[in-house]
């Protein structure tokens, strides 16, 4: 049986494999914002851009952080894909809906809904990535 310390060491291991791939995804939906609004003459956009990426990824780290950590003791050693869909789609419907909630304008609901996906998908490319650290036992699943 591990350790104390042996199973917080794979928790942090997830956990920043887990904020490595949700900051990565979240920088693949970003990038093309700031073409679009680089194509845009607004004086100094791209100051407002770098300030509010910074902020956007830091909390995606966080947030990605916290999911893998919660991951691993979520999927253990079990092979059931509900388990692992239902963690996705959890962290993602919080992290999205919170956003929505921000927002809460009936005619940008069409954009709501795309922070909502968005969020999900960010946490099913951290999912992918944990998965396939845990097969090549880079991280070891909660036992």
């Amino acid at each position: 049986m591990p350790s104390l310390v042996t199973e917080r060491i794979e928790s942090v291991k997830a956990g920043l494999i887990g904020a490595g791939a949700f900051t990565l995804a979240k920088l693949l939906f970003l990038l093309p914002q700031g073409l679009v609004i680089g194509l845009i003459p607004v004086l100094k956009t791209d100051v407002v851009i770098n300030w509010t990426w910074g902020i956007e990824l830091a909390i995606g780290a966080v947030s990605g952080f916290l999911f893998g950590v919660t991951y691993r003791y979520i999927v253990r050693s079990d092979r059931n894909s509900h388990l692992k869909d239902g963690a996705v789609l959890a962290f993602g419907l919080v992290r999205g809906l919170a956003l929505v909630e921000k927002n809460l304008v009936l005619s940008e609901l069409l954009f709501s809904g795309g922070l909502v996906l968005q969020s999900i998908v960010c946490f099913a490319i951290a999912r992918l990535i944990l998965d396939l650290a845990i097969a090549r036992t880079l991280i070891k699943p909660f036992v």
